[in-house]
Formats: C-alpha cells, structure tokens, sequence
C-alpha cells in the first residue's frame, strides 16, 4: 500500500514538473520575441539607412561624374560592384553561439551556390549597365519616374515567386511612393532638359527603354534573391549577407571588366581623367566614393531581403528615390520646387503605411502567442483541480 502511494505522489511530481516546464517555455517565448523584435527593428533601421544614404549619395556621384566629364558606361558601371572587397573583413566576425537544441540546416552544394551567385552576378551587371544608360541619356525627372515602376514589378514577381501577401496598406503604399516618384517627373520640362543637355531623341529614347528594362531585371532579381533564401540557404545570419554581396559582386566584378577592355573604353580613361573638368583627384575621388556607395548599398538591400521581404527592400529604395533631388539642391545646386518638396511627402506617407502593415502582422503575431500561453494555463488550471 504504502509503495502504491509512493509510486503515485513519484508520478504526480513528475507530471507537475513537466508542466511546470512547459509554461516556463511557453512564457520565455512570450517575452523572447519582445528582444528579438527590437533587435529585429534595430537591424532593419540600420539596413534601411545604408540604402537611404548610400542610393541617394551614389545617385549623385554618378550624375556628377557624367556632368564634369566622364563618358565611360563600362567604368561608371564597374564602380558599382567593384568595392567588394571593403566587406571581406565582416566575413571573419564570429557570430554569437546559439542554443544546440536548433535544428541543423544541411548546406547546399558547391555547385548551386556557385550557379546561384554567377546567375546573380550577371543580373547585377546587366542592371548596372541598364541604369548607367539610363542615368547618362534621361532627365533626372524622367530617370526618377521609370525607376518607380520597378515596384509593380516587384509587387508581381513577389506575388507569384514569393507568395506575398497583398494587403490594402501595401497596396496603399505602392500606389503612394509611385505617385510619390512620379510627380518629380513634372519638376521640369523633358524637351528643355534633352536640349540643354544636347542628348538626340534616338538616345533618349534608348535611355527610357534601358531603365525600364533594368526595372523589371531588379525586380526580378529581388525575388530571385529572396526565394534562393529560403529554398536554398534556409537561414538567415549577417555572415550569409555578407557573404551574399561580395560573391555576387564579384560574379558581375568579371563581366564588367571583360566588357571595360573589350569595348575599348580604358584606352581612353587617362585623357578622360586629365580632362575631368574638377580635377584628377576629384575624379578618382568620386569613382572611389560611387563604388563604397553602391557596395554597402548591397548589403542594405540584401539584409532587408533577409529581415523582410523582397518588395520591402524595393519600398525603402523608392524611399530614398525623392531625397536625391535635395543632395542635388545642396552639392550641384539645383532647383528645390514644391513639387520634390510635395514628393518627399507622400513617400514618407507610403513609407509608414508601410510599417504600419508590419506593425499589424507583428501584433497579430503577439495575440496568437499570448492565447497560447492562455490555453496552457487554463489546461493546468483543470490538471489542478482534477
């Protein structure tokens, strides 16, 4: 009788020890998420200022370098993917040890990593080229304009490849940062501008069609991004992201330079250095200043893949599109009209509608864990009680 009861109040004890387990599991993955969602937001505020600053910034440098003197497409297009190797150091910081109970994510092979990042590559390169066309033959107006369709794309691309839900606030957003970019397309006159600037109709037009192009290819390549991420690599860390820009800038590093000597165009890069119309040093400084630019300008957009999503990548780019008119207002001193004043508005509008979605997924995220942990305890409550 008496070992009976032993054995009883042994698997009582047990059981009240399990549950105890369970709600203390339960409650630290309540208050867990609140850490990593402030990481998470911490992580997303960095990323998305490196592509504010650095596509408005480089923006400007590539204007400038076509504006005082330079000509070559292949070398203002290189500059872009050719600081890769600032980001090499990063690769050697170790992350922080993780809980072993983490299930082991088995890494892909050689040989798709290697497709993956060669593929990758050359759509970067291709899209470089297209915009440089582009930034070389269009108005700034009209530029700003054709590169704000690359967010329909990209709500396309991420809806098919993605499986991206479209929400009323997303749509709202869309619709506003694309009103948004649009409206610079009425700061000045197209006509006046291609004949200041002495740029045929034959070139403009292959500079309208160039961006357009480029537009849907980085549109498509963000998803690609992002499905690779999560069909292929299946994690997420700073070390892939790392990892991530310098291999595929490297990949499209290659094609750009085949491309600068086959073409011809580095014969002519000293004559077009002593001729820059601020000075050699002014030019290799603003080559230099592009290519750290629009490097950290990968990272913060590969990082935002990572954290968000592949069409929140493309919202914060068209974002900063508005801003680079005000850097422009400030270095080259051009014209600040109510109409860029009126379009930095509205972005700053699709931006928080925007994050107001996130905001709403992250609550209902909240709600669900929190009536979790209400189910669990209403179960102890009738284990007790029983």
């Amino acid at each position: 009788m008496g070992d009976s009861s032993a054995v009883e109040l042994s698997l009582i004890q047990g059981e009240e020890v399990k549950r105890e387990e369970i709600i203390s599991q339960n409650e630290s993955q309540l208050k867990g998420p609140t850490l990593v969602h402030y990481k998470w937001w911490i992580q997303m505020i960095i990323y998305s200022i490196l592509v504010l600053s650095t596509q408005a910034i480089g923006t400007l440098l590539g204007r400038i370098y076509f504006e005082k003197g330079g000509n070559s497409k292949w070398l203002a297009t290189l500059v872009q993917t050719i600081a890769f190797p600032i980001l090499i150091p990063f690769l050697f910081i170790k992350p922080k040890k993780t809980n072993k109970n983490i299930e082991i994510i088995k890494k892909p092979s050689f040989i798709i990593v290697t497709s993956l990042y060669t593929i990758l590559g050359l759509f970067i390169a291709g899209n470089c080229m297209l915009y440089t066309i582009g930034l070389q033959y269009l108005p700034v107006t009209t530029y700003s304009l054709i590169c704000a369709s690359q967010l329909g794309f990209n709500a396309i691309f991420s809806y098919f490849l993605n499986k991206q839900k479209i929400t009323p606030y997303i749509v709202n957003s869309l619709v506003i940062l694309t009103i948004s970019s649009s409206l610079l397309v009425l700061h000045n006159d197209d006509s006046s501008e291609r004949t200041n600037n002495k740029t045929s109709r034959q070139k403009y037009i292959f500079g309208f069609l160039s961006t357009l192009a480029a537009s849907a290819g980085y549109a498509l390549m963000l998803s690609i991004t992002q499905l690779s991420l999560q069909k292929i690599f299946k994690k997420e860390s700073f070390h892939l992201i790392i990892e991530m820009s310098i291999y595929q800038s490297i990949s499209a590093t290659m094609v750009l330079l085949i491309g600068l000597f086959a073409s011809g165009e580095w014969k002519k890069l000293v004559k077009e250095m002593n001729e820059y119309e601020l000075g050699k040093i002014s030019y290799v400084l603003n080559l230099i200043g592009t290519s750290i630019c629009w490097q950290f300008y990968t990272v913060g957009s590969v990082g935002l893949i990572f954290k968000v999503s592949s069409l929140f990548s493309n919202v914060i780019s068209m974002l900063g599109l508005p801003f680079a008119p005000v850097l422009a207002v400030i270095f080259i001193h051009d014209k600040l009209s109510g109409i860029k004043v009126m379009s930095m508005v509205l972005a700053i509008w699709g931006f928080a509608s925007y994050m107001y979605q996130h905001y709403l997924d992250d609550l209902k995220d909240k709600v669900e864990k929190e009536g979790k942990l209400v189910e669990l305890s209403e179960v102890n409550n009738v284990i007790e009680t029983s």
